[in-house]
């Protein structure tokens, strides 16, 4: 029973001692009450998972402790609940109900929002960000274009039903549900009506086109001096997320180009944009903007790079440095249609996907940039180190390294070394034991070797693996033993 972004342990004594910080407590919860609701937990340590032996809850304390989280809150629901643990002990849990459409706050007009397992305010200029995040989660459900459950585009229905039931990631048991309750699980039916999201997915043309605000994306290419010399559009709003995505896979042909390297008598093919970082980033796009905003999502194509412009800012909480670890959803059914249907990875690992795609094809990390109105990401065609690509594909033919493996090791590679501050702030790392969680087996594997101790530590390939793999690459000395570095000059 870990804490997170949805649950908090806390003593029993932090509300039956003589003077208990309820101020401190209403924060929790307004924290909670503005991201996805959570849970605190009473009675049981943080470092424990069940609550001491006999402990018993007093029958007067979940309504003390109601009444005085709502004397103190606005826009705050809470519900006590006592429990028994599996030793037959007592505990107390505060059940915080996510408000989606008011922001809460202490009575005293303080703002805050849960990231990750703590409590963070919220400053004046990010409220009215919150609340336009609000407007965005409860924008799949609403029902305000009155378009008849039944008045739907065929093609698009049948096609939805089809996917769901080729998918192996939808569970039998969704599978064997009626067309009709498929429609209700994935909330584009509620009723009688056609939600927004089932007008997105499902609908028709002339439906699609009222909505606030349906999806039009544009390509641009330009050349060597900024001028465009191609463009596509997709704006008239006869096309679902899916269908938009396989147009802008298939209707360009910039994506087939690439170059060529050297793989022993072969050659082996580098694309300059892999098909799934172009599909990850249009599906973060269409995903993670805010449908209450105006704006078109822009992909620009320039001889050096790739830009992909959506409109709108990250949702409250991520940030450019955090975005590769950080996970919320803006529109949480929107993103259970896309990873059911494959048309992304699961959520928080999309990132991961286009670090691991972009490092084994020895290139640099995606730059994203959060603008006035906008968040842009870039991605760059050059590679750095062509002998990073065959030493990534030989040692994972190996060992099938997993994602994170794959990345700590494109890293290093590229690198030559990393000490564990440089790592943890290359991908915005925070915990003292993240950089153990990336590197993964790297070291059992003997596939990377560790000098130094806690934050000095420096990490890099190991040479006899380099060597095993015909690594051509550059190197440096800065591994190499004082002593040994004194026999070759001498």
């Amino acid at each position: 029973m870990e804490e997170n972004v949805i649950r908090d342990k806390k003593s029993l004594r932090a509300i039956t001692k003589q003077n208990v910080n309820w101020d401190e407590l209403a924060k929790d919860c307004v924290s909670f009450a503005n991201a996805y609701g959570g849970v605190l937990i009473f009675g049981i340590e943080d470092k424990d998972n069940e609550p001491p032996l006999g402990q018993n809850i007093p029958n007067d304390l979940p309504a003390k402790l109601q009444k005085q989280i709502q004397s103190r809150t606005i826009n705050v629901s809470v519900i006590p609940q006592v429990k028994t643990a599996d030793n037959g002990s007592e505990y107390l849990e505060l059940l915080v109900q996510r408000n989606v459409s008011a922001i809460a706050s202490t009575s005293n007009g303080r703002y805050y929002m849960r990231v990750d397992d703590d409590c963070k305010p919220i400053l004046p200029d990010e409220l009215s960000r919150l609340l336009s995040d609000k407007g965005a989660y409860i924008w799949e459900t609403q029902t305000l274009l009155n378009i008849g459950k039944d008045n739907y585009d065929l093609d698009k229905f049948t096609q939805f039903i089809y996917d769901i039931n080729n998918s192996d990631r939808v569970t039998n048991f969704i599978k064997e549900k009626t067309p009709v309750e498929l429609l209700e699980h994935y909330f584009f039916v509620p009723g009688d009506y056609l939600t927004n999201l089932g007008v997105l997915w499902i609908g028709k043309r002339e439906h699609r086109a009222k909505l606030l605000y349906a999806p039009s994306i544009q390509f641009i290419k330009y050349d060597e001096f900024d001028q465009k010399v191609n463009k596509i559009m997709w704006d008239d709003y006869d096309k679902n997320p899916k269908e938009l995505i396989n147009c802008i896979l298939n209707d360009i042909s910039d994506w087939k180009e690439g170059i060529e390297i050297a793989d022993g008598v072969f050659r082996k093919s580098i694309l300059n944009y892999e098909e799934p970082v172009i599909r990850e980033l249009v599906a973060n796009a269409l995903v993670h903007r805010p449908y209450t905003t105006r704006g078109d999502i822009f992909i620009n194509l320039f001889p050096d790079r790739l830009e992909v412009h959506n409109p709108g800012l990250l949702p409250l909480g991520v940030t450019p440095q955090n975005i590769l670890h950080k996970s919320i959803q803006r529109n949480p059914h929107l993103s259970k249609v896309f990873y059911d249907l494959k048309l992304m990875e699961k959520e928080g690992s999309g990132y991961d996907k286009i670090y691991e795609v972009l490092l084994s094809n020895g290139k640099p990390l995606p730059d994203t940039v959060e603008a006035n109105d906008r968040v842009t990401v870039t991605v760059k065609k050059r590679i750095i180190n062509k002998h990073v690509i065959q030493f990534i594909e030989k040692v994972n033919n190996e060992f099938q390294l997993k994602s994170k493996e794959i990345i700590s090791l494109g890293l290093i590679a590229q690198q030559t070394s990393l000490t564990a501050i440089e790592f943890a702030d290359i991908l915005g790392l925070k915990e003292k034991d993240s950089v153990r969680t990336w590197i993964g087996r790297l070291q059992d594997l003997k596939l990377i070797k560790a000098k130094g101790r806690t934050k000095g530590t420096t990490y890099y390939v190991e040479p006899d693996t380099l060597k095993k793999h015909q690594f051509k690459g550059k190197t440096n000395l800065k591994n190499i033993p004082s002593h040994r570095l004194e026999a070759l000059i001498t």
